[in-house]
């Protein structure tokens, strides 16, 4: 990947659509995934198998129920998109077997999710696909309404999307590259391994979730000391929640503006992505431009493409 490749976009989603709803990661509970199906259930048909509701220790049964569900999902052509249950942990276990069983440009349909499903988005860019980096079900109804309409639009409409709006300018400057990342603790993971995709070009997600701040540098470091942001061109920073250190004298926004600015790319702060009250959906290997000062994030292309290209 370069800061002039192009990624391949899915098919655009239709109203009354089926989509297949998936958990590849971790268990969840049963009121909060009713209550994320609804918004759903207005647009589309869903399909699920009832054994999504397994348990196997800290997963959503064990590796080989979650890895046929994902791999029929993606191999059914009647699905036109995946839903992801939940996040947790898990989806990382299911790379090697997602990797030798699909061909490549098998699959082609958005699947939306975010956390853990992290592992799957960066395989999907490995592959040079377009994915949705967006509310897990069990997060979707507690979702407003305007960040409902975000998800759709970018499932449905074969324009960009709107931009989002930072809080925070951390190093100054405006890029522009393909939107890669997600999670912070799921992507420091994958270096090293053939699931994650080159990053030369990228503007760089990242996002978590109560990882105390000497956590955050040591992931940061680690992504530092293999070469990411000598290869990367800027950083978008999303939700960073209940990462503080109780009564320390600094705060986790202290500790990541300083790493930040230690890698010079421009990087803004503060953007409604991840784990916080609101999760706005965003296209993950589609070209952005972040300008940092600003702390604007305009999208470039859209998510998907017409049925007819």
């Amino acid at each position: 990947m370069s800061s002039t490749a192009s990624f391949a976009k899915p098919p655009a989603v239709r109203r009354g659509d089926l989509v297949a709803i998936i958990a590849p990661s971790g268990p969840f509970d049963r009121e909060s995934f009713e209550a994320g199906l609804a918004p759903l259930e207005q647009r589309y048909r869903l399909q699920y198998d009832a054994r999504l509701f397994e348990r196997y220790r800290y997963l959503a049964g064990e590796d080989s129920r979650r890895l046929g569900e994902l791999l029929t999902a993606l191999q059914d052509p009647e699905v036109k998109a995946i839903f992801c249950a939940r996040g947790g942990y898990g989806a990382m276990r299911l790379l090697p077997g997602l990797a030798a069983a699909l061909s490549p440009g098998a699959g082609s349909k958005p699947l939306v999710g975010f956390s853990d499903i992290t592992a799957v988005h960066l395989w999907l860019q490995s592959r040079g696909m377009v994915s949705i980096h967006g509310p897990v079900v069990t997060q979707l109804g507690r979702q407003n309404e305007t960040s409902h309409q975000r998800l759709f639009a970018l499932l449905e409409s074969t324009s960009a999307a709107p931009p989002l709006t930072g809080t925070d300018t951390y190093v100054g400057g405006a890029v522009e590259g393909p939107l890669v990342g997600g999670n912070l603790s799921v992507f420091s993971r994958l270096l090293g391994t053939p699931f994650l995709p080159p990053l030369e070009g990228a503007v760089l997600l990242l996002e978590d979730l109560g990882e105390r701040p000497y956590r955050l540098d040591r992931m940061w470091t680690h992504l530092a000391l293999a070469g990411v942001f000598r290869k990367a061109r800027g950083i978008v920073l999303g939700s960073f929640s209940g990462c503080e250190e109780r009564e320390a004298d600094y705060t986790s926004t202290d500790v990541l503006r300083a790493l930040a600015r230690e890698t010079g790319l421009p990087c803004a702060a503060g953007f409604p992505i991840g784990h916080g009250d609101i999760n706005e959906a965003v296209a993950l290997g589609v070209r952005v431009r972040l300008d940092a000062n600003a702390r604007r994030l305009t999208f470039l292309e859209a998510a998907t493409r017409n049925l007819s290209q």
